[in-house]
């Protein structure tokens, strides 16, 4: 009886350590709004990404973990998966190992140039077309061009990842990331400096090159600033410099600069430049988001873009808001002005994360 009673403790102990080594999380978000913009019905739709994922890391010992990360990405008023020919991990989908020397992971997710961006706009990377992130942060810049049409333009399959410490050298931490030459099928067919009849990159096409990712970001109390650099599976070529700076405690002020070159695929006028300046103030539980930015296309007219947002937060994981934007002089890949040349977007709807 005491040997029986001695097993069940002992097994118990056991148990409550193995329990102790495993953490697993289920998260997400879900938002949805009502948007209206130029030549469209106003509409249900989304500010930010909705996500459902699961992410969990295991003791190994010694300071080393495993670590693994799986995310979904649907629409908030239909519920069916982001995008029909999307991925169903569109978000991400990584297993690694952390440890003191950083930590190295391998699948899909966003590239280290496009997650250190993001951070530099005042729309915290949100994909809503009120915000910079998707398109003059990035000068236009698309991280994965052989993908099939309607695919995200800042994740990679089919890689592998590396992140230094987060206070490496007192402040700096870099990031990096490679990718194989394969495709992910169903590819776009992209021309560039071949015909319709001998595209350059046919349907199906590997990568001329191995794409690489790099950011590094600098912090030290009130100011940040970061620099990336990437080049894609066609061999497009983009960097920018961005920065943040606090002078008061509610007050953020960011600015990012810049160039895409995609003189291996543009026979003519291939490169990009753009610039976007922003704010973010906190007053309580409300805050004000403003922007202003402008991508140059070579031999093109300069998209303007101005956007005023306002969050205002009615729990720690819930927030209302409020968005308003005019983008001018939008032009197509072929440097002519689209149609609408001029868009003017507004939304209102409520974010929640759990």
């Amino acid at each position: 009886m005491k040997k029986s009673l001695m097993a069940v403790a002992l097994f118990g102990a056991f148990a409550g350590v193995a329990h102790a080594q495993t953490a697993v999380q289920i998260y997400g978000t879900v938002d949805a709004g009502f948007i209206k913009r130029s030549g469209q019905t106003l509409n249900i739709g989304k500010r930010a990404a909705n996500t459902l994922g699961f992410k969990g890391t295991e003791e190994l010992g010694n300071g080393l973990k495993a670590l693994f990360q799986l995310e979904i990405r649907y629409e908030p008023d239909t519920g069916t998966v982001e995008v029909a020919n999307r991925p169903l991990f569109q978000g991400q989908s990584r297993v690694g190992l952390q440890g003191d020397f950083g930590m190295v992971r391998i699948g899909r997710g966003l590239t280290p140039y496009q997650e250190t961006v993001g951070a530099y706009e005042p729309w915290h990377s949100l994909p809503t077309p009120a915000g910079f992130y998707t398109d003059l942060t990035v000068a236009g810049y698309n991280s994965a061009p052989l993908d099939p049409a309607g695919s995200g333009n800042n994740r990679w399959s089919n890689a592998f990842w590396y992140n230094s410490p987060a206070n490496l050298w007192g402040g700096f931490q870099v990031n990096a990331a490679v990718a194989t030459k394969e495709n992910t099928g169903l590819a776009t067919a992209i021309v560039g400096n071949g015909t319709a009849a001998a595209p350059q990159y046919p349907v199906g096409a590997e990568a001329s090159a191995n794409p690489f990712s790099l950011s590094a970001t600098y912090n030290n109390g009130p100011a940040s600033a970061m620099f990336g650099y990437e080049r894609n599976a066609i061999e497009t070529k983009v960097w920018t410099l961005g920065g943040i700076i606090a002078p008061v405690q509610d007050l953020k002020l960011m600015a990012t600069y810049t160039r895409q070159d995609r003189g291996h695929t543009a026979a003519f006028n291939p490169r990009t430049k753009a610039w976007v300046l922003g704010a973010t103030y906190a007053m309580g539980p409300g805050k004000v988001l403003a922007g202003y930015g402008q991508k140059h296309p070579d031999g093109a007219a300069k998209t303007k873009q101005f956007s005023l947002g306002y969050e205002y937060s009615l729990s720690k994981r819930t927030y209302l808001y409020v968005d308003a934007s005019r983008k001018k002089d939008i032009t197509t890949a072929a440097g002519l002005l689209a149609n609408p040349s001029t868009v003017n977007h507004y939304d209102v709807g409520v974010n929640h994360s759990f």
